[in-house]
């Protein structure tokens, strides 16, 4: 097998772990065109999956995705879900829609993709930090939603939560998440807040769901353009990631990656069987990864963000 890497694509991932794609049934949130959930599903799309679920919060983008995914691998079985994270009423209503699919008994593997990056300060409909609200409660909400579905999926059966290196922007600030109702937000200490809580629910879900043969990891897909840094152009600028016209440089510690190789991390997370002894890792570079910071290292931070997540959903889930 091949060694996975900084500059392995996902085309190359998933041509290696072809066979533990094939029969499994994914679902891949945030499918928009030029991002990369769509670059996933499409790789994905590739190896024959039983059946793969596009799901994202607009029809029209999940049409024109369906149809990028159908111009790569035009026999690959596809359904779409509609599913805004933004709302937990939506989100309830698109796990029961998968609930509700009888010739879908089992999901094998939920990649939550799906993202917001350093926007300016807003409330949800349900009072939450929008990032948080997007990029961590509603992907908790759904996920344990379908738990039993998930539960019945076979060997391998896996969840990954996307993450960032930028969780080091903060930890998840358990009395405070909405920055004082945005007197004291900062978007990029959000940003870390929802990212660290990514990290934080995979280990839950690896402790919680071990028994039941559960793995879980979160994956940092390193850095790539996509249509995500809109708002952080200026910021993107100051780091000296991007010069006055907007082409992207490398630094000393960030180099920049094709959405290609922004990809192969979350297939590495999703399908490698050969770290499922690591479950509740953090991926980078498709390697599991050392996350030393100590919001991280505290062990009751995975039950502290999982009994913040229940209270913000209404909803207690056992485990």
């Amino acid at each position: 097998m091949i060694k996975f890497g900084f500059s392995t694509t996902g085309e190359e991932a998933a041509a290696a772990l072809s066979s533990n794609i094939r029969g499994r049934t994914v679902i891949v949130t945030g499918v928009t065109p030029g991002g990369l959930g769509l670059e996933t599903a499409r790789v994905i799309a590739l190896h024959d999956p039983k059946l793969l679920v596009l799901a994202g919060r607009s029809r029209e983008k999940l049409q024109q995705a369906e149809e990028a995914v159908r111009r790569a691998a035009p026999q690959t079985a596809l359904r779409q879900l509609v599913l805004d994270l933004g709302s937990l009423s939506a989100v309830r209503k698109a796990a029961a829609e998968v609930n509700g699919w009888d010739d879908v008994p089992a999901v094998d593997v939920v990649i939550n993709n799906a993202g917001i990056m350093a926007t300016p300060f807003a409330l949800t409909e349900d009072g939450i930090e929008s990032q948080f609200a997007t990029n961590h409660v509603g992907h908790f909400l759904f996920t344990q939603l379908i738990m039993a579905k998930v539960l019945a999926g076979g060997p391998g059966k896996r969840v990954v939560n996307l993450s960032s290196n930028a969780y080091r922007s903060g930890g998840v600030r358990y009395d405070d998440w909405n920055f004082q109702d945005g007197k004291t937000y900062e978007p990029w200490a959000a940003y870390g807040q929802s990212k660290s809580a990514n990290i934080l629910y995979s280990k839950s879900l690896a402790t919680k769901y071990k028994s039941k043969g559960l793995t879980a990891f979160s994956v940092h897909p390193g850095a790539i353009w996509t249509n995500l840094g809109h708002h952080a152009k200026d910021d993107l600028k100051a780091m000296g990631l991007m010069d006055e016209n907007g082409s992207l440089k490398d630094t000393e510690t960030i180099k920049w990656k094709t959405l290609g190789q922004g990809v192969s991390t979350t297939i590495v997370a999703a399908f490698d069987p050969s770290i499922a002894d690591q479950s509740g890792a953090w991926l980078s570079d498709c390697q599991p990864t050392e996350t030393p910071e100590e919001w991280l290292q505290d062990p009751d931070g995975p039950d502290r963000l999982w009994k913040l997540s229940e209270q913000l959903v209404g909803q207690k889930f056992d485990a």
